[in-house]
């Protein structure tokens, strides 16, 4: 079904009419987040130049929009993306001749595999990537504290400070990309190849700083923590992301691994952010982060979604820090 099919994107006068033409139930996908696709012009999220369509004749068969943060020059992430029962080809050669290589992440409803509809809708998008390139990469929680979860318990192990020097941040980076389960990490050390492990943990290293960066959150908000005897155990960087005040990153120096102090970042990010005014701390992990997961549990965070992300079948290269 691929005669007469015109794959383009659409300009501003009719991005939205024509992108929200195309039915979708809902089971899965952005819309579970409840933002409608507007564009950064009518005080949305999406740029039309970022967003495709498949259209046979007048019909869109198959969509696929590119997210960012207002001031990004270049889209982040693909996390829109559906399209019409049987128009699987379309979907595929849409997501082909669409330019932008960015990761893709579809948005699950928590236990998405156990409801027949919601899983197969799921897995109508994941293999009509995987088909057009994309390679599955990892599934992801997402968590949502509000007061209403209470305060986690603080337990007074380390002491926090702030760090100004991004070259000491840097370094820290370092040392906990060692043995690290965050898959997104990992993805970086393995891009560098089995014979540049240094390569791969800078790469990762970075990657983390420029995140940090992005956020619109104050640069002292940065802490390094330490533990009685003034060894360090790790940082946590409570962040403000578009969508508001955010978990920007827990990490655990090798060394301190095995404590229990994720929690303990985790416990005065959460009060940190609370003491910054956030009435809502969204976060994430990644399935398979047992022991991060545990710190979110015993926290009160629960969790809200699910991210199926994938790899780009060609990543955009991270910009330098």
């Amino acid at each position: 079904m691929t005669a007469h099919l015109v794959v383009r994107a659409l300009g501003e006068s009719e991005a939205r009419s024509v992108f929200t033409s195309l039915h979708d139930p809902g089971l899965v996908g952005r819309p579970l987040l409840g933002r409608p696709y507007t564009t950064v012009g009518e005080g949305g999220e999406y740029r039309p130049e970022w967003t495709w369509v498949a259209l046979r004749g007048n019909s869109v068969v198959a969509r696929a929009a590119c997210w960012a943060a207002p001031d990004d020059e270049v889209p982040l992430v693909l996390d829109w993306f559906d399209f019409l029962p049987g128009e699987d080809d379309a979907a595929v050669r849409l997501l082909r001749e669409m330019p932008h290589h960015v990761d893709f992440e579809l948005v699950l409803p928590p236990g998405w595999r156990t409801e027949p509809e919601v899983r197969a809708a799921a897995e109508a998008r994941i293999g009509a990537a995987t088909a057009a390139g994309f390679r599955p990469l990892v599934e992801r929680f997402r968590y949502r504290w509000t007061p209403e979860c209470g305060l986690p318990e603080h337990p007074q192990r380390l002491s926090f400070r702030p760090e100004p020097d991004d070259e000491v941040i840097l370094d820290v980076l370092r040392r906990i990309q060692h043995g690290t389960l965050d898959a997104h990490a990992r993805r970086a050390l393995e891009e560098a190849g089995p014979g540049a492990p240094e390569a791969g943990i800078e790469q990762a290293a970075q990657e983390e700083l420029e995140h940090f960066r992005w956020m619109t959150s104050p640069r002292e908000w940065w802490r390094l923590a330490h533990t009685a005897d003034g060894a360090l155990a790790g940082l946590h960087v409570p962040g403000r992301i578009p969508s508001g005040p955010a978990v920007g990153f827990i990490g655990v120096v090798p060394e301190q691994r095995g404590n229990g102090y994720a929690y303990d970042l985790l416990a005065e990010c959460t009060r940190q952010l609370h003491r910054a005014g956030a009435t809502s701390i969204a976060a994430a992990t990644d399935l398979g982060n047992a022991p991060m997961a545990a710190a979110f549990a015993r926290a009160g965070y629960p969790v809200v979604e699910h991210r199926f992300c994938m790899s780009a079948p060609e990543r955009r290269p991270v910009p330098a820090a």
